[in-house]
């Protein structure tokens, strides 16, 4: 069966009934404003409710919904917010375990709905509110589902682990620029700086004025104190070039002992990096352990266990999703078109979804096409067979992706060459 959004959206508004009060809150960090409608958009309520975000201020909202829902008759509610940074999350939780339907609304939604209501581009927050009230009520939004714990977890150690690699590449980056002007010639030695006989190098000597006067024997003992097979022909090869590159090196010779320090503590902090993103990986795999499906997934040749996990942690229990165009709508990575009478605009990913999952799904994807024999052959047919440009192939292919995660787990099944075979001729 075709998932549509269309009608998605009309079963939700079917959900929406006469008994139902529509409440819309418009999230902030330290007080959110409350609206609440009919079914109809009509307001129910004299003015808005400002509450805090603590307890007492959950409570209120709670008293107030209940007050209104007395005073119209309605014994049914519904309410709405946008996951507006994490300010909502707590909120949405809290709501959750006292029993309301809790949904979110898209800020890209609230935002172009604005002039609905009083044909102004005027904003506050309880016009926001109202206009989330609003959307509610139409049916554009989509459900807030609390996750199993293991899946919380997961998606707590992976949102961790994703501000960690940022810094990591933001101290590679910062090492780096201290190579080019310092030392300019040293990635010409040591295409990877961050091997071992690279670091041993930059922590003992880093500077070009340090190994102009070393012989080779002198860093081989110097690498030494870091690796076990400092030497041997490759060993003398590399000792050879960092010395003669030394000697004719341009870089910059001011406050070389401020600089050797500044160098000193990136490089600790890299390593310290590096070895607490080992740790969290094995936690990770911990996690991964014990979901089946996890194992599932894995058996998807080329999918590794850092893409597995960020899949999961993005778009929750796979078996909520009834097709693969519910995971890519998930993800932003739906398509969307601007045409208009006699022109035809180009059709471009919606970006309308989870950023983190869309990066992962698509290196997923590129990771697939590079060691799955199958997909390598997909990609080499659309570019060569086809005619497709390589990025259009692999979106194509990343649909393919996002249909055989989801058929997999709702068969419950491991992932075998010949099933793999089978699932792409369906999905071609």
């Amino acid at each position: 069966m075709k998932f549509k959004q269309s009608e998605v959206q009309n079963q939700r508004i079917e959900r929406i009934t006469t008994s139902h009060l529509v409440v819309g809150i418009d999230m902030a960090k330290e007080t959110h404003v409350a609206q609440a409608t009919n079914f109809r958009g009509i307001v129910l309520s004299n003015r808005h409710l400002s509450f805090s975000n603590t307890i007492e201020g959950f409570e209120k909202l709670q008293r107030w919904i209940e007050g209104l829902q007395q005073k119209h008759r309605l014994n049914s509610v519904i309410v709405g917010m946008e996951p507006t940074e994490h300010y909502w999350w707590n909120l949405a939780n809290w709501l959750t375990n006292k029993g309301s339907n809790v949904v979110l609304v898209n800020p890209a939604t609230t935002k172009r709905n604005k002039e609905n209501r009083d044909n102004s581009p005027s904003k506050s927050d309880p016009k926001d509110a109202l206009v989330i009230a609003d959307i509610v009520s139409r049916g554009y939004y989509y459900e807030h589902t609390r996750q199993t714990q293991e899946f919380q977890r997961l998606r707590t150690m992976m949102s961790d682990r994703e501000f960690w690699v940022a810094y990591s590449v933001r101290l590679q980056n910062r090492i780096i620029r201290w190579l080019d002007i310092r030392f300019p010639e040293y990635t010409s030695v040591f295409k990877d700086w961050t091997c071992k006989r690279s670091m041993a190098t930059l922590k003992e000597l880093p500077l070009p004025q340090d190994l102009a006067l070393r012989s080779i024997t002198d860093m081989i003992t110097t690498w030494r104190k870091h690796m076990h097979r400092a030497g041997g022909s490759t060993g003398t090869q590399k000792a050879a070039e960092l010395i003669s590159q030394a000697k004719r090196s341009v870089g910059d010779l001011t406050a070389l002992a401020e600089a050797k320090q500044d160098l000193e503590r990136l490089i600790a902090e890299y390593e310290r990096i590096v070895e607490m993103l080992g740790e969290m990986q094995k936690q990770i795999l911990a996690i991964l352990s014990e979901i089946p499906m996890a194992s599932q997934l894995r058996s998807f040749k080329g999918l590794g266990p850092i893409f597995v996990a960020a899949i999961l942690a993005g778009a929750g229990d796979l078996r909520q999703y009834a097709h693969g165009r519910q995971l890519l709508r998930k993800a932003g990575l739906n398509l969307a078109e601007s045409t208009s009478g006699k022109r035809k605009g180009q059709i471009v990913i919606s970006k309308r979804g989870d950023s983190t999952l869309r990066k992962y799904l698509f290196l997923a994807t590129l990771q697939l096409i590079g060691v799955n024999p199958v997909f390598r052959e997909l990609h080499e047919y659309n570019v060569k067979v086809k005619h497709m440009k390589k990025q259009r192939s692999v979106f194509k292919l990343l649909g393919k992706v996002a249909l055989i995660l989801i058929s997999i787990v709702q068969k419950g099944e491991t992932f075998t060459p010949e099933k793999e075979s089978h699932i792409i001729a369906q999905a071609a």
